[in-house]
């Protein structure tokens, strides 16, 4: 018998895509599952239910009311669903405050799932915030005030309309080479049924010249290689190229060792592109691929004549060079250039990371037609599974360079340590972002593949297949990305690599079109059995032998008993339930082994919703308000279900609360202490209770001071720390400077104060990284404080120069800014009074001081 494989990838996969596999969605009723009226959610004091506003109604609303959120506020509320998966949650509102809309955050379960922002309306509209993963039973839902000042009418949750993930495996290349066309089908094959594994290389002779060492490392860790290796053309350039050995591996990976390659590449040009003269050499610190260290003007790059575009063109034929190489060797590519190109958003590349993306979106997409012309027509290269990397901004669709000249979509997700939304910091972060891919998957109508082309940490195989979330493949980038257990934990690596829903090295089929042997198919590849008795039956499976003799079916090296376990007539395979009642719950493989050629493999889901009484355990309330004041202070009691399940600990974030000392609990209740609570600093907090079984509960602890006089003022200044390290030779705070008063504020009158402790008191450094009304607008003093208190013997002031403008009511500035001692030593921020080690999401930061003319108008001085 040959090898165990997971897919049967190379199982005539013409025939299988003629067939099709139609996956169908549940059939739900055209009402929605859960609608609310707001008035009739749980509303924190600070809201109002009303009919009109300041005396002007607004009619059109459901109910007797709606809410009116001002500039705070949370509206929680609580649905059941029947079973874990993604939901679709909206609202119905208004918004007539502002043109560039209003923020809120969306919480779910005690997590934060995002800012969203509401547009202007001022007649009574939906919005969506998207699909959210929703556990089964009861789940809370709550929308906290941002920047606030909407009308909220209802809200509704209802089952994701998931697209079917169906994409036809029709190249934009149509003189594709037939192993370019065999991989494509493949990749459609698989895709929305799978994960396919990947790694990206280091390039230019990093690891000290081992590029196996991540891929050693995995091997070593789970037994399994990944199937997809990621390649970088960097070093072939016109300025200091050099051959670093990437075509030749390339070659190796794909010919000899049987796997998928993919590549970026991240052309660099010289820093001071004035004075370079076409052809000289340039050494590799002398040029950058950033735009803010290089005067080369990517405009020009796409007109005929300038030097930018010679230049492009040279480095065009130096990347040529390697794909006819490539191409004469039979090695297909999922090519991605011009990578990230929107970065922080924006129409005119003003959130570029990179040169090619500098000059906005209509120059970049004429650089991509320039380099899909030029490749595929000059030089006739047609082994390019072309892929783009786009975002989910309101401004991404604009970039897209059409699906004329797109195979793919990419996505890279770092949201390990930036853009996280669960509050968490310093451990992996799991999340399948499956809301990411159903809107780049939204962006093609879903007509193009999605693909997580780079990332940190890998999302967990309960996360994607929970939540459907159908990612073509994963690739984390080298080093510590994947090998420190800060992005990626070693224990859900190794579950990773070792499910059936990943595709490794070992499990990919023969994507040589010289393959000799035909390959028997079976369909559908995958079943579902439920072991409750009433909804048992035979699962029949129809069987392309494609010339082939069956020989045995499989689980492993456990042959099934014909006629007992299985029948087959004509080309109908018949598993009988017997047989199948008796595999254990989760996922099996079982191959069909053929005289010759690639075994199919049948994917089998064992399920079981035989009714029993367990069932998670609960808690309430979910939320739960906390006042530090001494007089006011009182012990949280939350009352639990336990449904047959133990209490085993309860946690914030990863440290555990101390039975007996900052918690008691019985079997019906346990009662959070005042003197633990009274230790949290303001603002909301989750307390997570685990159990020996089932789902976690969660509790939030929206903690407040009322002891404390807040200073009263028409500025709100929010905040997060670009780097939560405790330890760390840099302090990047980012700030934004909201206006919510009603007349205009001169940004020259403002002053904003960052607080913490130097660490060896040196001369410092200064940085405005991006500044919305312009970096050279921004001043800062350092200040040492003339009294040092707990947490601050210093202060980081920023200013504005009257050329920074007026702050109109309803608008904000957001300044991104770093800071550093001149030698370059650390700080340690854990214990600055400004510093937040959790949150990449601006949100109210009251222990950041702002003034206006020299009075306190925002926040709490230490």
């Amino acid at each position: 018998m040959k090898d165990l494989v997971k897919k049967a990838g190379a199982m005539m996969l013409v025939f299988t895509l003629l067939l099709g596999m139609v996956r169908i969605a549940p059939a739900h009723a055209e009402a929605p599952l859960y609608t609310i009226e707001s008035e009739n959610a749980q509303l924190s004091s600070d809201l109002q239910v009303v009919t009109q506003i300041y005396g002007t109604p607004k009619p059109g609303y459901s109910g007797s009311g709606f809410v009116w959120m001002q500039s705070s506020g949370t509206l929680t509320f609580s649905v059941t669903v029947p079973e874990t998966g993604m939901y679709s949650i909206s609202t119905r509102y208004m918004q007539e405050l502002s043109a560039d809309g209003r923020q809120q955050s969306l919480t779910v379960n005690g997590v934060t799932k995002g800012s969203y922002m509401l547009p202007y309306t001022t007649t009574w509209k939906d919005f969506d915030f998207g699909f959210q993963k929703l556990n089964k039973g009861v789940n809370t839902i709550q929308i906290k005030a941002g920047w606030g000042f909407a009308y909220f009418d209802t809200f509704t949750v209802d089952y994701a309309d998931l697209d079917p993930l169906n994409v036809q495996p029709v190249l934009s290349d149509p003189q594709a080479t037939p192993e370019t066309q065999l991989l494509m089908n493949y990749l459609t094959e698989v895709y929305g049924n799978h994960i396919i594994s990947g790694q990206q290389e280091i390039y230019g002779g990093g690891n000290d010249g081992n590029a196996e060492l991540e891929f050693d490392w995995i091997h070593n860790l789970t037994g399994k290689y990944p199937a997809i290796r990621g390649f970088d053309f960097m070093n072939y350039n016109p300025l200091y190229g050099w051959e670093d050995g990437t075509t030749s591996r390339m070659i190796d990976w794909v010919n000899n060792r049987g796997g998928i390659a993919t590549a970026s590449w991240h052309i660099n040009v010289p820093r001071d592109f004035t004075t370079y003269q076409a052809g000289e050499f340039v050494d590799w610190k002398k040029a950058t691929y950033k735009p803010t260290e290089t005067n080369f003007n990517t405009a020009n790059a796409v007109v005929p004549g300038t030097k930018e575009y010679q230049y492009v063109m040279a480095a065009i034929d130096d990347l040529a060079e390697q794909l006819l190489i490539l191409q004469d060797n039979n090695v297909p590519v999922l090519f991605r250039p011009y990578h990230e190109a929107e970065g922080n958003g924006g129409l005119n590349g003003e959130g570029a990371w990179f040169w090619w993306a500098s000059a906005g979106a209509g120059v970049y997409k004429q650089l991509w037609d320039q380099l899909y012309t030029r490749l595929t027509e000059t030089y006739g290269l047609h082994n390019l599974i072309w892929t783009y990397n786009s975002y989910v901004y309101s401004t991404s669709p604009a970039w897209y360079p059409g699906k004329t000249q797109v195979d793919l979509v990419g996505y890279d997700k770092y949201n390990t340590i930036y853009n996280r939304y669960d509050g968490l910091s310093g451990v992996p972060n799991e999340d399948a972002i499956t809301s990411i891919f159903y809107q780049l998957v939204g962006l093609t109508g879903g007509t193009k593949m999605v693909a997580m082309t780079e990332n940190d940490t890998i999302p967990s195989v309960k996360n994607l297949t929970e939540e459907k979330s159908g990612w073509l493949y994963f690739l984390p980038w080298y080093g510590e990305h994947l090998m420190s257990s800060a992005f990626n934990y070693p224990a859900t690596l190794t579950t990773l690599y070792q499910s059936n829903y990943v595709i490794t090295l070992d499990e990919l089929p023969d994507l040589s079109v010289n393959n000799p042997i035909p390959n028997a198919s079976i369909t559908p590849t995958n079943v579902e059995f439920d072991k409750y008795t009433p909804n048992q039956s035979d699962k029949a499976i129809t069987v392309n032998p494609n010339g082939n003799t069956l020989t045995a079916l499989r689980v492993g090296t456990a042959a099934l008993t014909a006629t007992q376990d299985y029948t087959l007539n004509g080309n109908t395979l018949t598993l009988k339930k017997a047989y199948l009642a008796q595999l254990p719950v989760g996922e099996h493989s079982i191959v069909l082994d053929f005289n010759q050629g690639q075994d199919p493999v049948l994917k089998v889901k064992i399920i079981d919703t035989t009714p029993g009484p367990g069932q998670d355990a609960s808690i309430s309330p979910v939320t739960a308000a906390f006042d530090k004041a001494a007089a006011l202070q009182q012990d949280v009691s939350v009352a639990l279900t336990l449904n047959g399940h133990q209490l085993t600990s309860v946690t914030k974030g990863t440290a555990a609360l101390a039975s007996g000392q900052d918690y008691t609990a019985t079997s019906t209740a346990v009662v959070l202490k005042k003197s633990y609570l009274a230790t949290l600093p303001v603002g909301q907090h989750v307390i997570t209770f685990h159990f020996n079984a089932g789902n976690n509960a969660v509790l939030t602890v929206n903690v407040t001071d009322s002891s404390v006089t807040l200073p009263s003022g028409n500025l709100t200044i929010q905040a997060f720390n670009g780097n939560t390290s405790a330890s760390s030779n840099g302090i990047s705070p980012k700030f934004k400077v909201i206006n919510n008063g009603t007349s205009a504020i001169q940004l020259s009158d403002v002053k904003l104060r960052y607080y913490y402790t130097i660490d060896g008191d040196k001369a410092q450094s200064f940085w405005s990284d991006w500044a919305s009304v312009g970096s050279a607008n921004v001043t800062a003093t350092f200040v040492k404080l003339a009294t040092p208190v707990a947490g601050a013997d210093y202060a980081l002031e920023i200013g504005f120069t009257s050329a920074a403008g007026t702050l109109n009511p309803g608008q904000s500035a957001e300044i991104q800014t770093r800071f550093s001692k001149t030698d370059w030593s650390n700080y340690n921020q854990a214990d600055d009074y400004s510093f937040k080690a959790s949150g990449t999401q601006f949100a109210n930061h009251d222990k950041v001081t702002g003034y206006v003319s020299g009075q306190l108008v925002w926040g709490i001085e230490p």
